[in-house]
């Protein structure tokens, strides 16, 4: 008959013992018969029951001493691995119970007593690994020792916290099927194993069976087997020592295989750490070609070769004939040779042009133009890159048609020239700076120059100019009215001397100015001042073809003037650089002011 593993009742049939574990014990709150433990599935019971209440007389696999003391009755479990069978016996009648397993009566395991004992049908205990019985005591013992029940108390307590079969780990206990965590834990689980069994040889014991031992053979002795090796001793205490060097080779272990895990997650994150900066430094290194290739010193060559490189491939489009391209090349290496420039990009007497096209146009209230200036535009040696060139050769342009500035050169520089003058600018000490910034080096190559470069050329020529910086927005939507207020007073200051009002037109003797931002420079050659009071500036950007700026010159000069006219909502970059010419400079002031370039600051406004 089937019998309940958790209550011990006896049930008629296998279905009627599911339908008691549904209703008595899976539905209800299953509760531990022996102790206080509850709230727990059912596995987690019995699981509970089979270690935390083994039966503590239990002293090995092959024999169980039972005690005979003050117990009027007791219930034990009998089972064999291979079949059960379950008796109720009358001690006085029967002295000895055995199994009728042919494998239990093998073992050769008796019990003995020296007092009535009955024998009850009880759920089947787990049995040993050499097929022994092994018996579990389904009731409470009764002691008269209120220290020993206390003791017991505390044992079972410390079993029911270490008995629970969801605690995860790694070190399973060799005397049961707990796994535990911690080492330590595992090695206070083990002294209860070794508890029970020295308890269960104490003077609670009436009558003790001689025990041979398997691995010795002698009878009379009880030997105590390591469950982790082969050895075995004559007291558990012997054991328990032997046990506890066990628990503390396994630990040191850990530790060793812990210590040689972080010594390899360091050496995987300096692997990793080492990729890293290799990759910032691959990209570093790109990004600084990538820079140098565009403000033109990746050392690719200057205006020379890409002027050569620009003629072959329209050669090999089709688009020029060869013995065109040996011409045009002469007549380069001619100008490159002289110093000037060959004027083919060069388009004259447009501010004539447009001082008419403002005397009878409407809608402006003033208009103040800079002296005669020359456009000159970005050819296919420049492209892309020489507009600080052109703007400055704009500049020349002005300053030769001033008899104060009759000591500068007569012609306008090639762009390789100019490159040339800036470098003997740099080595009269001008912009220390920004010569270190070039390595001291610009013929040959396609690099930029902006106002610190145009100042120091003008500086070394004994030009007096002055840098302006207008760092930051001042108006709404990120525009600047600063700039065009200042642009406004450097013309309109000198025409309006001596007059009451200003006329509508004035031309006046004053050279353009140098405009720089990100990326790009132009040239302020006037400012209209409308009849609402808004201002507009009059650029001349080198960007502009020949043939473009030759419509100011035809018919078609209010088409120009739209694209050379600048409000504030068409300059929004972020910060705005102009170098504008006050003069010339006497010997004292130009070695003052290279001095003083050294550290070299730009007037800021606001």
């Amino acid at each position: 008959m089937p019998v309940c593993d958790i209550c011990c009742e006896e049930l008629p049939s296998e279905a009627e013992m599911r339908t008691h574990l549904l209703l008595s014990h899976m539905e209800n709150v299953v509760a531990c018969p022996f102790c206080s433990l509850s709230g727990v599935s059912y596995d987690e019971m019995k699981f509970h029951i089979n270690t935390a209440h083994i039966e503590e007389d239990c002293q090995d696999t092959n024999a169980t001493v039972v005690d005979s003391g003050q117990k009027s009755s007791n219930d034990w479990i009998a089972q064999s691995p291979n079949s059960t069978l379950t008796s109720n016996v009358n001690a006085k009648n029967m002295d000895t119970v055995s199994q009728a397993s042919p494998q239990s009566q093998s073992t050769g395991t008796s019990l003995s007593q020296g007092t009535s004992t009955s024998l009850k049908s009880s759920p089947p205990a787990a049995a040993t690994a050499n097929g022994a019985v092994k018996l579990v005591r389904t009731t409470q013992k009764s002691s008269n020792n209120p220290s020993k029940e206390r003791e017991d108390g505390r044992r079972k307590t410390k079993q029911k916290r270490l008995s629970s079969p969801i605690k995860e780990g790694c070190f399973a206990c060799p005397m049961c099927s707990l796994v535990c965590k911690d080492c330590f834990i595992l090695q206070e689980h083990v002294e209860l194993h070794l508890q029970d069994q020295s308890a269960g040889a104490g003077p609670e014991v009436g009558t003790l069976t001689e025990v041979s031992s398997t691995s010795s053979g002698r009878s009379g002795v009880m030997r105590y087997e390591c469950p982790m090796c082969s050895l075995s001793f004559s007291s558990s205490s012997s054991l328990q020592e032997h046990v506890e060097l066990h628990l503390e080779y396994g630990s040191a272990s850990v530790t060793r295989h812990s210590s040689e895990d972080l010594t390899l997650a360091r050496k995987l994150q300096e692997e990793e750490e080492q990729k890293w900066r290799e990759a910032a430094t691959r990209q570093e290194a790109e990004d600084f070609k990538k820079l140098q290739k565009q403000f033109g010193l990746d050392n690719s060559g200057g205006y020379r070769k890409q002027m050569e490189r620009n003629m072959e491939r329209a050669v090999s489009r089709g688009h020029m004939v060869p013995a065109e391209f040996h011409r045009k090349k002469a007549e380069m290496l001619e100008s490159l040779a002289s110093g000037v420039d060959d004027g083919r990009s060069k388009t004259s007497g447009l501010m004539g042009a447009l001082y008419r096209y403002y005397r009878d146009a409407s809608g402006c209230a003033h208009v103040w133009l800079c002296a005669e200036t020359d456009h000159y535009s970005s050819s296919e040696g420049d492209k892309g890159w020489g507009c600080g060139y052109r703007n400055f050769q704009m500049l020349l342009s002005s300053l030769h048609r001033m008899e104060q500035y009759k000591l500068l050169p007569v012609s306008v520089p090639s762009i390789p020239r100019v490159q040339a003058l800036v470098e003997e600018a740099w080595g009269q000490g001008a912009d220390p700076q920004g010569a270190s910034h070039f390595n001291h080096r610009l013929q040959g190559t396609r690099a930029w120059i902006g106002a610190t470069e145009i100042y120091a050329v003008l500086t070394s020529l004994s030009v007096k100019a002055r840098i302006v910086d207008f760092h930051k927005p001042t108006g709404p939507g990120d525009t600047h009215p600063r700039l065009f207020e200042w642009v406004k007073q450097y013309f309109s200051h000198s025409a309006s001397r001596g007059a009451r009002l200003p006329p509508k037109i004035v031309q006046t003797t004053l050279p353009p100015i140098y405009l720089q931002h990100q990326g790009h420079s132009r040239s302020i050659v006037g400012v209209e001042q409308k009849v609402n009071g808004n201002l507009c500036l009059l650029l001349f950007d080198p960007g502009y073809a020949p043939r473009e700026m030759r419509k100011v010159l035809s018919q078609d000069t209010a088409t120009m003037v739209q694209r050379v006219r600048k409000f504030p909502g068409s300059l929004k970059h972020r910060q705005y650089q102009v170098v504008a010419v006050e003069g010339l400079l006497t010997p004292e002031e130009k070695q003052s002011r290279i001095l003083n370039s050294r550290t070299l600051c730009a007037e800021k406004i606001p």
